[in-house]
């Protein structure tokens, strides 16, 4: 569950850190209340997603009729995917310095990791590439959190030792929202130190754990109405798949989670880019190829699809006859590639190959062919 910043804010005010005073506005006339009442905002889009300034959906407005025509300009408008149901009104800061802090799940190290720099405002992505030495970076203990002298030591990594106090305080209380809320990313960029020398949370990010949404339900209540996912992982979520958006061209069909994040690679290694992982579980019914299809296939930069399938208990042909049936029913027009093994494999081939669908011989061949295609932009 991502919070939109406004509600990540409300989250993070909860846990005593500073935020400007701010607004949610629907409506250009309500942006123009908001900035009566507020003085000078920043006009912000409200969607689950980073590069809201780059894209337009930041303005700043020094006056009522500013705010109005900003809003109106933003709300409606797609950032990358997600069009904008309203805006944030927020009082402008004197700023002085931007700074970046975020908690988050490191997989490699099966621990959270806290990261300060210096380089805030800009995404952390953007810094760990550009200039991976100005993140400093603390596992801190999962039971007591960071303490006062590893938070001393890494607020000097970052060459922030000045502001060492108040920067200690702020993590403490963001460290809160770990087992407080469950948070799987706490982030603030930037943390803004304003000429007055107030420590302020100019931006949010707030990612809770779905699998533990159960013990948040007071947030679902809330902001239920409001928060957006990914629309491909909203739409699969509804038919009961386990989905994540990726950002290729290659849509990836796996029967297992294992065999999935396999061919994520082999395709990878193909040279292909991998648009989604999606795994359909045990079986490969043609319900639920279809539902799969269907989600995949309402990705405008999908270009291709492979499915990598094992039948085990499952019968190679009825799985084959599945996968026809749910390609037939969508009208598919893109190559489609599909690895069949396990138990009566040849006579699924057989089927899939007399219904023009290109049966790959085994996975790495069926990454190669679905890349192959793709890139020639060959026809199903």
């Amino acid at each position: 569950m991502k919070l939109l910043e406004y509600q990540a804010k409300e989250v993070l005010s909860t846990l005593g850190i500073a935020i400007p005073p701010g607004a949610v506005a629907r409506t250009p006339d309500e942006a123009a209340a908001a900035c009566a009442r507020l003085g000078p905002v920043a006009v912000k889009a409200q969607v689950p997603v980073g590069g809201r300034g780059k894209a337009g959906g930041i303005k700043l407005a020094n006056s009522p009729e500013e705010a109005r025509a900003a809003a109106q300009q933003i709300i409606g408008m797609d950032i990358k995917g997600f069009r904008v149901p309203l805006v944030y009104c927020e009082t402008a800061l004197d700023i002085a310095r931007e700074i970046y802090v975020g908690f988050t799940v490191d997989r490699d190290a099966r621990a959270n990791v806290l990261l300060l720099s210096a380089k805030g405002g800009m995404d952390i992505e953007q810094v760990a590439e550009e200039s991976p030495e100005a993140i400093a970076r603390l596992h801190p203990n999962p039971w007591r959190g960071p303490l006062d002298f590893e938070l001393n030591q890494l607020a000097f990594d970052a060459e922030l030792g000045e502001l060492v106090r108040p920067l200690s305080a702020v993590i403490k209380k963001l460290y809160r929202a770990i087992p407080e809320y469950d948070a799987l990313t706490a982030e603030i960029n930037p943390l803004v130190v304003t000429r007055s020398g107030d420590v302020i949370a100019g931006d949010a990010k707030l990612e809770i754990d779905d699998n533990a949404a159960w013990r948040h339900r007071e947030l679902e209540a809330k902001y239920g109405s409001e928060i957006e996912g990914d629309p491909y992982e909203v739409e699969a979520k509804k038919r009961g798949l386990t989905y994540v958006s990726l950002d290729g061209e290659i849509g990836i069909i796996g029967n297992g989670a294992g065999l999935c994040m396999g061919t994520l690679d082999l395709v990878q290694r193909a040279g292909g880019r991998p648009a989604n992982f999606c795994d359909i579980g045990g079986g490969a019914k043609a319900e639920v190829v279809e539902n799969a299809l269907a989600v995949i296939l309402m990705n405008p930069r999908v270009r291709g699809v492979v499915i990598n399938v094992f039948g085990g208990i499952t019968r190679g042909d009825e799985v084959a006859k599945g996968i026809v049936t749910a390609r037939d029913n969508l009208h598919m027009k893109l190559p489609l590639v599909v690895r069949l093994s396990g138990t009566n494999e040849e006579e699924g081939r057989a089927i899939l190959k007399q219904h023009g669908i290109e049966p790959g011989v085994n996975a790495w061949e069926a990454a190669r062919k679905i890349v192959e295609l793709t890139r020639a932009g060959a026809p199903a």
